[in-house]
């Protein structure tokens, strides 16, 4: 029995000798040689990507909330429990390799009718109205990985592992990035309110001013109701701006899995720098830096293995199982050795024929399935590039506004102070002082929002570019 099980098993592993089905390797994507409006100069090994977050990010409160947010951030807690079900699974595939055994005790009694042939037979041989039977035995069942069926499911495992830890990367990237940028956005809230609370208090001087001028007649009512509904204007900012902060301090704390109150900061938005350099690194190494990517990539090996394992179940299957123990039907000779051992061993090839073509839908859906990855994956690419690309113009953008609107602040607060002094000689009304109050308030609030958004836009540069995760 032995050698025709062996001489079957061979003829099944030649017969599976090539491969049923062949990977598809990394497709080709859409790269240009240079991100649009990056700096001239740039190498693959000189992206700020490389750099650690704690190193890119040197604010020591900004710090504090990134390191929180990492550590009790709910979603990261969730990655690292997919992390360590993908490892168990992976783990469990290593086994598929191995035998399955499973140990039997079984006690049965069957009591047939008295009319039918079995229970006539009891009767006439055994004195018995009933039939007792024991077994105790171990049985082993083993399929040959001749397609290599187990070989793709271990390569699907593993591949949806590494997704599992490029996940966990994903998330901190962004966890990185919102935290900076709620930061940043925390930080211009502040300087709008000292703004707001500056403009009240030279509102109030003019009006001061205004309400004498009133009283010895030199203006009319009209001028103390404007001077007064321009204070208003800027009064009216300061709860607003403190609603936003309260709301984005508790947007903050709640991503760092913390209940709702205040943040401590002790930097201002003037004290933060944006590098004069933000090196990009070649497009083509976004592929290698970005989770989202890689997770792409890594899926088209799980659309291979899946291709793969639904091709090798239209061959044949080479099992083979066995079984063996002891057996009595009475219970006084159940372990009676050697008397009641026996032992059964089956081979067997399996080659599906008519399934209503169930198996070859499978194989062509996953088929369909690993194309629809390479798209997927090619357009993760060239979303990623994109990224990069708004990311960059957006500072370079920035900064030139940035530096207009600065001028155009100094130029109005120029004006300001030379329409008070104007205005206290007599020699300005009082709308002009009005108008570059104004003017001035909403400059300044313009600065500073401008201010966030570039520092907002290096951060998304650096999460665009893979940075965060190291």
């Amino acid at each position: 029995m032995i050698k025709y099980l062996s001489g079957l098993a061979l003829a099944v592993l030649l017969l599976g000798a090539c491969s049923v089905s062949k990977d598809i390797k990394n497709p080709a994507y859409q790269s240009p040689t240079a991100f649009r409006e990056a700096e001239p100069k740039t190498t693959a090994d000189s992206s700020i990507a490389d750099i650690r977050w704690r190193d890119f990010f040197t604010q020591s409160d900004l710090q504090r909330l990134i390191d929180t947010a990492i550590a009790k951030n709910y979603d990261m807690q969730v990655a690292l429990k997919n992390i360590e079900a993908s490892e168990l699974l992976f783990r469990q595939v290593k086994w598929n390799y191995v035998p399955q055994v499973d140990a039997n005790v079984t006690a049965s009694t069957t009591r047939p009718s008295d009319n039918s042939l079995n229970g006539i037979s009891l009767s006439q041989f055994l004195g018995s109205k009933h039939i007792e039977d024991y077994s105790a035995n171990i049985s082993l069942s083993w399929e040959a990985d001749i397609w290599g069926k187990i070989k793709n499911q271990q390569k699907s495992t593993l591949a949806a592992y590494l997704q599992s830890q490029e996940a966990r990367k994903l998330i901190q990237t962004n966890i990185v990035a919102d935290v900076s940028q709620g930061y940043y956005n925390l930080l211009m809230l502040d300087a709008q309110l000292d703004i707001a609370q500056k403009n009240v208090k030279l509102n109030d001087s003019t009006l001061q001013i205004i309400r004498l001028q009133y009283n010895a007649g030199q203006v009319t009512l009209l001028a103390v109701q404007q001077a007064e509904a321009q204070r208003q204007v800027a009064k009216q900012l300061v709860p607003q701006f403190e609603q936003n902060i309260a709301i984005q301090e508790n947007a903050l704390r709640l991503l760092a899995g913390e209940l709702p109150d205040k943040i401590a900061r002790s930097a201002s938005i003037d004290q933060i720098t944006v590098p004069e350099s933000l090196s990009t690194g070649i497009p083509s190494a976004i592929v290698s830096r970005r989770p989202d990517v890689r997770s792409a990539e890594l899926q088209l090996n799980i659309a291979n293995a899946n291709v793969g394992i639904t091709k090798a179940n239209m061959y044949p299957a080479l099992r083979i199982s066995a079984q063996g123990g002891v057996n009595s039907f009475k219970a006084s000779n159940w372990f009676n050795v050697p008397a009641s051992l026996f032992g059964v061993v089956v081979g067997s090839v399996i080659q599906p024929l008519l399934d209503h073509k169930e198996l070859s839908t499978k194989y062509k859906v996953a088929q369909v399935e690993r194309e629809r990855v390479v798209i997927q994956f090619r357009q993760s690419v060239l979303n990623a590039v994109g990224e990069v690309s708004d990311a960059l113009v957006s500072i370079n953008k920035l900064k030139e506004q940035q530096a207009i609107a600065a001028n155009r602040v100094s130029t109005l607060q120029k004006a300001t102070g030379n329409a008070n002094l104007l205005f206290k000689n007599g020699m300005a009304n009082y709308l002009e002082v009005i108008t570059a109050q104004s003017n001035v308030l909403q400059g300044e609030l313009e600065l500073a929002s401008i201010k966030r958004n570039e520092l907002a836009a290096v951060s998304n540069l650096y999460r665009s570019l893979g940075g965060g995760w190291k």
